[in-house]
């Protein structure tokens, strides 16, 4: 099962193909030679949504988001409307500042963030 998160997701981790690429190219014998001991699914997907089923498969790589988002206070007024990034929070760790400058910001607090992707 292969997911490709770039093209319809709004919260990849990763771009799948080339991982999908590789581990294809690593199994391929073994599933053509059908020299597997019983039925095998793989799954990838590019992030923990579950659009990959990776919860009812054998094999499952997930692409993870590590870190919160880092906000550049010049630019993010320009790109992206602040409601919209505030309300997709799932645990309120974004929330409306003031850059030096006087513009208006976010601020994002690690210790509450999940790393969900939602707000990217």
């Amino acid at each position: 099962v292969h997911t490709q998160g770039w093209a319809h997701c709004h919260t990849p981790a990763i771009d799948a193909s080339g991982v999908v690429k590789a581990v294809m190219d690593g199994l391929f014998e073994e599933f053509g030679s059908m020299n597997m001991p019983a039925p095998v699914r793989v799954s990838l997907a590019c992030c923990l949504n579950m659009c990959g089923a990776v919860h009812c498969s054998d094999i499952a790589i997930l692409g993870i988001h590590r870190k919160p988002p880092m906000i550049d206070a010049e630019w993010i007024d320009k790109l992206c409307e602040l409601p919209l990034a505030i309300a997709a929070c799932p645990t309120a760790a974004i929330k409306p500042a003031k850059s030096a400058g006087g513009l208006k910001s976010l601020e994002v607090n690690g210790e509450r963030c999940m790393f969900c992707g939602n707000c990217y």
